[in-house]
């Protein structure tokens, strides 16, 4: 059997990156079966290096607490780093 690649893991395991909709909180990632994951997405702040190199470095990052897809943040919302908006 042929050994995979470095590359043909990566591409394996690497997650999804979706964009936020505006007020979203809940996950809309649809299983293989076609049912809603609607997993609770949370600030992910301890990702690994592999993740950053993807997002980029300091990048605002939620992820899906049951499928563990990644999400970029709304670019018409104001960023929540740090402070708590209301």
């Amino acid at each position: 059997m042929p050994e995979e690649t470095t590359e043909d893991t990566l591409a394996s395991t690497a997650p999804k990156i979706k964009t936020r909709k505006p007020e979203q909180r809940a996950c809309d990632e649809r299983t293989e079966k076609g049912r809603l994951c609607a997993g609770h997405l949370k600030r992910w702040y301890d990702f690994p290096p592999e993740i950053e190199a993807v997002v980029g470095k300091g990048a605002e990052v939620d992820r899906c607490g049951f499928c563990k897809t990644l999400f970029r943040p709304d670019p018409k919302q104001q960023p929540n780093s740090y402070t708590l908006r209301y």
